[in-house]
């Protein structure tokens, strides 16, 4: 996450797959209210978000033992139409 930071520091612009991997970060050390955060702040840059952003996300949920907080990122997919079903 300290790429992260940097990035920010030198105002590149984020998009889906940096967001995603900042997610994944997140994911691997259970800081699921940071990956929580980034959600929110791709839905606020207008960054769209997509099935392996979510999949980080609920990996970072389900690594903390959040099931519900996980459900619920179900139900976003859903009303977001991202596809939920994965090849």
């Amino acid at each position: 996450l300290q790429l992260w930071v940097e990035m920010h520091l030198h105002r590149v612009d984020a998009d889906t797959i940096t967001y995603t991997a900042a997610i994944g970060a997140c994911a691997n050390v259970s800081e699921w209210k940071q990956a929580l955060q980034l959600l929110a702040e791709i839905t606020d840059r207008c960054v769209e978000a997509n099935t392996i952003t979510y999949g980080a996300l609920l990996s970072a949920c389900q690594h903390a033992g959040e099931w519900l907080q996980a459900v619920q990122l179900w139900a976003d997919m859903a009303d977001r139409r991202i596809d939920v079903h994965t090849q």
